[in-house]
């Protein structure tokens, strides 16, 4: 009879789907957890304990090996691949990580661990976060060096500066644009602009671009103009200032036609006295000057600058000289880039214009910050003056 020879296997085959299932139930789960770690300025290791549920009577494993986050391998800490074996009756394992110090100050990083491959036993969590806790003061310091350009010059009267001596912003000067990158002024930016970030520091405006939370933004900054409060047709303008550097900081000392609001942009014209993308491959040292203006369409016109050393280390002065034929940039009183004005299309720059000094975070041009930016990043600026 066929009926019961087929009942007698399907009784069998529960009894072993049983047993496994009460096998499976007996297995040990495996956890991690999360940790953190103080970076140092020399090679350190981090423990890291593994923990199971029950011991049990036979041997079993799991792999870990190590993921990177903001924290490079070979950089913050070294590469681990690792089977970790818990013997009969063990309940905790532990392996240590190398964690690669140095001084450099720099934002907190991390980077995971990841468990694979169990063997006799169950993985819990399978993923644990290691955070690289910095311990590199990244300080405010104003520099004590750089170029410097004279009060007078012959044939030139000086008819409006700042040199920022007050306790405060003087708001005869500046006002202050509030809001995101991406309110008003395009780029696709990352920044909030806050008038919080900006100080007047022995004599100096300074800029603070930092890596905070704000109304979906993650990292703040300033943007100050003096629209409607001092423009100027034609002249030489100085500003003597100090960059910040690193991977998508860009900040800028640029003008506007006072008539931006009426007609729009471009046909306002623009004048980037300077503006710098930041970035560890050799562009912390490079500024540009550039015009921009409405010529059936956007049409801009600009020349680079490489200096030597980083536009952070000293004090620079970037400079245009504007009359009714050219505009000439300046750095450090050399000529590196000069526009012939004349022409009809470029009747803009017969207008007055007005000043903007900001410290953007990310855009379409200097990409977004990465791990190698240090937060927070200042531009300092000691002095802007207008002769004519």
């Amino acid at each position: 009879m066929k009926f019961p020879r087929i009942f007698t296997a399907l009784y069998i085959l529960f009894i072993l789907n049983s047993c496994n299932s009460n096998d499976e139930k007996k297995l040990p789960s495996v956890f991690i957890e999360s940790a953190q770690v103080e970076e140092g300025n020399t090679t350190n290791y981090l423990e890291v304990m593994l923990t199971l549920t029950h011991s049990v009577d036979y041997d079993l494993s799991v792999d870990v090996r190590t993921v990177n986050g903001t924290a490079i391998k070979g950089e913050d800490y070294t590469d681990l691949y690792e089977v970790i074996i818990f013997s009969a009756g063990q309940e905790q394992s532990s392996f240590n990580i190398e964690i690669l110090g140095d001084n450099i100050p720099e934002d907190n990083e991390i980077f995971s661990i990841r468990l694979e491959n169990p063997l006799n036993v169950i993985i819990d969590n399978n993923t644990a976060t290691i955070t690289i806790i910095n311990d590199d003061e990244h300080s405010f310091s104003i520099p004590e060096t750089g170029y410097s350009t004279p009060e007078t010059y012959a044939g030139m009267t000086l008819v409006w500066s700042d040199e920022f001596d007050g306790p405060e912003i003087n708001s005869n000067n500046w006002t202050f644009e509030i809001g995101t990158g991406n309110w008003g002024w395009g780029n696709n930016e990352l920044q909030n602009y806050q008038e919080d970030n900006t100080s007047i520091i022995d004599g100096n405006l300074v800029i603070e671009a930092r890596r905070q939370t704000l109304d979906n933004s993650n990292y703040t900054s300033s943007r100050l103009i003096t629209r409607g409060k001092q423009s100027f047709q034609y002249g030489r303008v100085d500003i003597r200032a100090v960059m910040p550097e690193g991977q998508g900081i860009w900040p800028a000392l640029w003008m506007l036609g006072s008539n931006h609001l009426q007609v729009g942009w471009p046909a306002c014209g623009e004048i980037d006295i300077m503006e710098m993308i930041g970035g560890g491959d050799g562009r912390d040292n490079v500024l540009r000057g550039t015009a921009h203006w409405d010529q059936g369409g956007h049409v801009s016109y600009g020349q680079g600058y490489t200096n030597e050393s980083n536009l952070s280390e000293e004090y620079h002065v970037y400079s245009i000289i504007w009359d009714e034929q050219n505009i000439r940039w300046y750095f450090d009183d050399v000529n590196f880039n000069t526009i012939d004005i004349t022409p009809a299309a470029l009747s803009a720059f017969h207008d007055d214009f007005y000043f903007i000094m900001n410290v953007a975070v990310g855009g379409v041009w200097p990409g977004s910050p990465d791990n190698t930016t240090r937060f927070p990043q200042w531009m300092i600026v000691d002095y802007i003056r207008v002769f004519q």
